[in-house]
């Protein structure tokens, strides 16, 4: 083990234990507040262009398997921690999580006083930074940091898309007999799911609710996905900003109103630019597995999942045509919206989960809903 080095564009450094890859990577340092789910997180494609900060005490106690994986690889930059645990104690653990990081070549700290780490990203916003898993010169660090381009501005979700079509048929799997998951239906709809960066457990859900999935890369032409004959389209998460996807949103206009649409995280925030609206940075963003939301149409509560760094300006939605659905409580920024007469709607957060609690399920039964409403009164020509 040797000397690890996290220097941010501030000129803050944080020396600690190298345990994964002896490599530098740089990217925008976040932090996650949940208290499971660490190789989910690894493995999100939204966390591209990111070097993760967990404030979970220690990670790593469960190890890591072939089943958590959210993608085909991890997706973080780097990992800051407070304690890797050396110990992976778990029926279902494969290899040990910091093995898993150090195969895919992502450095690690550990050591790190997470706390103070991250009071600085809450009240300066989330920053630049470049991680190093071997001994390194702090100020030429700093200076690298410096000089990465900003996450705003970045189009990552191109980057991380799948570069062919392909279908997805495996639903939820119970991760012990205990769990009570069911068998899913047979296959009633078929979902075209753009690709911006989708999560596995995205893909499960919709098996797991009647639906026969093909998943197709970002910028696939409208009219190639209405050739596909879908009942139904869903817009996935991914990172990045939202504004430079132009190409996608064009795409997604010529969808509204020829076919149910169901938008998830960077989904979301592309529909409210295809309706017109905006999208801003936040100070330090949202993401973690205990988000409260509530839900307007029901008044009730929602504990949610999050993972995004902007959100949609809700003041700048066309109030005639656009219904504001769910809000955040913790800071009231916008978290859902439908249209008032298309079969379109969405969520800024994951109601997916993995990780994460699974109240917000229901909206996987409503899209089915959506698309069963409107094979019986198609709306294409």
């Amino acid at each position: 083990m040797s000397t690890a080095i996290l220097a941010l564009e501030d000129g803050t450094v944080f020396e600690g234990t190298s345990l994964g890859a002896p490599v530098e990577r740089a990217g925008e340092v976040v932090f996650n507040t949940a208290m499971t789910g660490y190789q989910e997180i690894f493995t999100d494609p939204s966390y591209a262009g990111q070097i993760m900060v967990l404030t979970y005490p220690q990670i790593g106690n469960y190890g890591a398997n072939g089943e958590d994986s959210e993608a085909g690889r991890p997706y973080i930059e780097g990992l800051v921690v407070r304690e890797f645990s050396p110990v992976a104690s778990n029926w279902r653990a494969e290899e040990e999580a910091r093995q898993f990081l150090c195969r895919h070549g992502i450095p690690v700290i550990s050591g790190v006083d997470t706390r103070a780490l991250v009071r600085r990203l809450r009240t300066h916003g989330v920053m630049r930074g470049v991680l190093s898993g071997v001994p390194a010169d702090p100020k030429q660090l700093i200076e690298k940091a410096r000089s990465i381009p900003p996450m705003a501005g970045l189009d990552l979700a191109t980057g991380v898309s799948t570069v062919e079509a392909y279908r997805w048929e495996r639903g939820v799997v119970p991760c012990s007999p205990s769990e009570r998951v069911g068998r899913p239906p047979e296959p009633q709809f078929h979902v075209v799911a753009y690709d911006f960066g989708i999560k596995r457990n995205i893909l499960r859900r919709l098996v797991h609710v009647g639906c026969r999935v093909t998943v197709v890369p970002s910028l696939t032409p409208a009219e190639d996905v209405l050739a596909l004959k879908p009942d139904g389209v869903f817009l996935s998460n991914g990172p990045g900003d939202p504004e430079p996807l132009q190409r996608q949103v064009a795409n997604i206009r010529r969808l509204i109103g020829r076919k149910p649409i169901f938008g998830i995280c960077l989904g979301h925030q592309l529909l409210g630019l295809a309706f017109g609206g905006k999208t801003y940075k936040l100070k330090f963003g949202h993401r973690g597995a205990n988000h409260p939301v509530i839900n307007r149409l029901t008044n009730r509560v929602e504990i949610t999942s999050h993972n995004h760094g902007f959100a949609v300006d809700p003041d700048s939605l066309p109030a005639a045509d656009i219904e504001l659905t769910h809000f955040n409580l913790n800071d009231g920024t916008l978290e859902g919206f439908r249209h008032r007469r298309e079969p379109v709607f969405c969520v800024q957060y994951h109601p997916e989960a993995a990780p994460g609690p699974h109240d917000s399920l229901y909206l996987f039964d409503e899209f089915v809903r959506l698309m069963r409403e409107c094979a019986v009164s198609p709306r294409e020509v």
